[in-house]
């Protein structure tokens, strides 16, 4: 049932930025949450003033965009002083993205050093004719990066897949996300264009 879900919504949603002319969402919980033994992808202090949730798809531009030329900025300034945490939750928008998010959360520690490398070499292997070749060149990546994973292991782990579904799904359902990435800062969207300046102008007053 979660699957067909996940069909049903990807023809609904797409990596772009977000409409800044849609409603903002009223819900309010911010809370770091993890589910079942799964440990979810956050960085910063958990008692930060500031919680901001990054909905995103590993097959995104924009996303890749996002983490490799806004996060560092974020998290030098924001998240390693203690004023910010990030949480990183996933919006997979297709087949490539889903088998990447569930290698990303793998090793189950909580860390995003997979995410970000996955991100930064992202048009070596979000390519191919199937699902099949996308697998080979994301496995063919790591291996080119030193990170040693039980690829098929991780791949057939059925608790991993259901965790980054019930992900997309729980981002349709609590914050209407349509696009990637998305930002909810402290239970609400982040409505304005996604560059770092917005993103500081935001901050700075909530602090």
């Amino acid at each position: 049932m979660k699957k067909i879900i996940f069909i049903l919504a990807f023809f609904l949603s797409s990596c772009s930025p977000p409409d800044n002319t849609k409603k903002q969402d009223e819900t309010t919980n911010t809370s770091i949450e993890v589910s079942g033994e799964i440990k979810r992808i956050s960085i910063g202090n958990k008692n930060a003033k500031i919680t901001i949730i990054a909905y995103e798809s590993l097959t995104c531009g924009y996303c890749a965009n996002f983490h490799t030329n806004i996060y560092p900025q974020l998290k030098k300034e924001y998240i390693d002083t203690n004023k910010v945490i990030i949480e990183f939750r996933n919006f997979p928008l297709d087949a490539a993205a889903l088998n990447a998010s569930i290698i990303a959360h793998c090793k189950n520690d909580g860390s995003s050093e997979i995410l970000n490398f996955l991100y930064s070499e992202q048009g070596k292997w979000a390519k191919g004719k199937n699902i099949s070749e996308v697998n080979s060149n994301i496995e063919n990546v790591l291996l080119d990066g030193n990170y040693q994973l039980d690829f098929k292991k991780c791949l057939n782990d059925k608790k991993l897949e259901n965790y980054v579904l019930e992900d997309r799904i729980n981002g349709v359902k609590k914050f209407n996300i349509e696009a990637t990435p998305t930002l909810i800062i402290n239970g609400e969207k982040f409505e304005k264009s996604l560059n770092y300046k917005n993103i500081k102008k935001k901050l700075e007053k909530m602090l």
